[in-house]
């Protein structure tokens, strides 16, 4: 299997500025570390390469010092990294971020075919989880949220050409089987994710400056710099503020078309949509 994860760089501390010009984190001079949830889909990627062989990818975008997060994940296991850096990409929101990933995952596609993407189902820092549905869609790949358990389909151990997953949707959880190749977000319940090896990062070390590879606008087939960035974002943080907490919640049973003409109707009620 050939697997990519997408892993990013986040704040390891939750006292961070934001810009008030631009409404984007001020991470310089900010420690930070791997986005704990990719954690858990590195460790699924792992798992599924020791089951069934293949190749684990670990991409992320950044400036230069994300470089330490895709070290950390090959001393953990992972063949090899790729870093998307420019600064033209600066300042991305969700959709401009999907764009760039899914841009760098068409590079990687065409020197191998890829056969699943994973993701962390969120990043402290946004919270958002939206990057890894709006990858699959600009990939044209199917997707799921919320996976806490993935293996190959009982028909194909030697040679997966679909995953069965178990997918957490609140109350209940949903199995599926899923074509290859897809696009899956997963859970923290997924696994343990193991501890980078001193003795891998031993024999990695000298190796780093041919494992770790840099892709630029320039190398993307699409290289409009109004795609990317901040120039690329269909959004932009206006104020940024404490949310009020609460627990309230409201659950549509029956009839789904019923269902959905009452969640319809409350949305618009409430002048969401």
């Amino acid at each position: 299997m050939n697997i990519v994860v997408c892993i990013k760089q986040v704040p390891a501390s939750s006292n961070v500025k934001v810009d008030p010009v631009t409404g984007v984190l001020i991470r310089d001079g900010v420690e930070s570390k791997m986005n704990p949830y990719d954690l858990f889909a590195l460790e699924a990627a792992l798992s599924l390469r020791e089951s069934y062989g293949g190749t684990v990818h670990v991409l992320t975008m950044g400036p230069g010092p994300a470089q330490a997060i895709l070290k950390e994940a090959i001393y953990m296991g992972a063949d090899d990294g790729i870093l998307i850096s420019d600064r033209r990409f600066g300042g991305a929101d969700v959709l401009a971020t999907a764009y760039t990933l899914s841009s760098a995952i068409r590079i990687l596609n065409e020197e191998s075919p890829v056969d699943l993407v994973l993701c962390g189902k969120q990043t402290t820092d946004g919270d958002t989880a939206q990057v890894g549905a709006e990858m699959a869609e600009y990939l044209g790949l199917p997707q799921y949220s919320n996976v806490q358990s993935l293996s190959a389909s009982e028909q194909d151990i030697d040679a997966p050409a679909a995953i069965h997953i178990i997918s957490s949707l609140g109350n209940e959880l949903l199995h599926a089987n899923i074509s290859l190749p897809c696009v899956l977000c997963t859970d923290a319940d997924i696994s343990t994710p193991r501890l980078p090896s001193y003795l891998r990062k031993c024999r990695m070390d000298p190796l780093m400056k041919d494992l770790i590879r840099v892709f630029t606008l320039d190398d993307f087939a699409d290289k409009d710099p109004s795609h990317y960035g901040l120039n690329g974002s269909a959004t932009s943080v206006e104020r940024i503020f404490p949310p009020d907490k609460s627990d309230h919640h409201e659950v549509l049973q029956g009839d789904p078309r019923e269902s959905a003409r009452v969640l319809c109707h409350l949305l618009k009620e409430r002048k969401i949509v």
